[in-house]
């Protein structure tokens, strides 16, 4: 018997399993259908699923008792060297269009009712703004976040819309006007709504459901001297966030779609 045999942590094995089971399945779950998966009683997961809630890593959908992994294990996993493969197949790219733009820019998902940086790249030049990787901010406070849930599947945006309180109490009427005109437009290029003087400009990365796994995004800071203009780091940044969509099996973009 070797030594990984020797050993057992029944409950940690009961997490994962549930953890394994929810990845597997694609789609949330109830109690009861997680047991029947696992082949256990209900009575037997129940407290285990207190802990990975309390822990972050699922959550539940109070309106229709369903349990669903977060992002959690995603943030776990981009604070070791090893990347998911977003991550990978963004970071070339994300560096020629920091060279190209002479800006920085940053890679977001979102994680519950909030965006967490997990790329980020800064300009060669002397003055650099960027957002530190980790970084975890309100969905409605980033153009990232408005990226994402305007090129989300409707069901899920409309749950956003009513779960997640806007800071300035932007009637839902409102909130779905603004997105769909960022889903038709193919990007957003806004005042930042942290910085002053920051003009964002954001693109979704999508995935091979055609629906937002990401979002790419230059804060432009607007230059006195040698600067890139800001139609032309939008055409860059399009042209960036298709190059990612596609080798993530995403659509590539319409020839005419986003573009001034």
């Amino acid at each position: 018997m070797s030594d990984l045999e020797k050993y057992n942590a029944p409950a940690l094995d009961k997490g994962l399993d549930i953890i394994e089971t929810l990845a597997e399945a694609g789609e949330s779950l109830t109690q009861g259908e997680i047991a029947k998966r696992l082949n256990r009683s209900v009575s037997e997961i129940f407290r285990m699923l207190v802990v990975l809630r309390r822990r972050g890593l699922i959550a539940l959908d109070e309106s229709s008792d369903r349990y669903y992994l977060t992002t959690r294990l995603f943030e776990l996993a981009h604070r070791i060297p090893i990347v998911k493969r977003l991550t990978v197949a963004a970071a070339p790219v994300m560096q020629r269009l920091a060279v190209q733009s002479n800006q920085s820019n940053h890679l977001a998902v979102r994680s519950a009712d909030s965006i967490v940086i997990v790329g980020q790249v800064d300009n060669p030049g002397n003055n650099v703004l960027s957002v530190r990787m980790g970084a975890r901010i309100e969905i409605w406070r980033t153009s990232s976040g408005r990226v994402i849930l305007a090129h989300s599947d409707p069901e899920q945006r409309e749950k956003a819309i009513a779960a997640i309180p806007h800071p300035d109490e932007v009637p839902a009427k409102q909130l779905r006007t603004e997105l769909d005109q960022i889903a038709t437009q193919g990007y957003e290029q806004l005042h930042s709504l942290v910085v002053k003087g920051i003009e964002n400009i954001s693109a979704p990365i999508l995935g091979f459901d055609g629906f937002a796994a990401a979002a790419l995004t230059i804060p432009y800071m607007e230059r006195l001297q040698g600067g890139v203009p800001i139609e032309d780091c939008l055409d860059m940044l399009l042209d960036a966030a298709e190059s990612i969509s596609v080798q993530l099996g995403g659509p590539a973009r319409g020839p005419d779609l986003g573009r001034t």
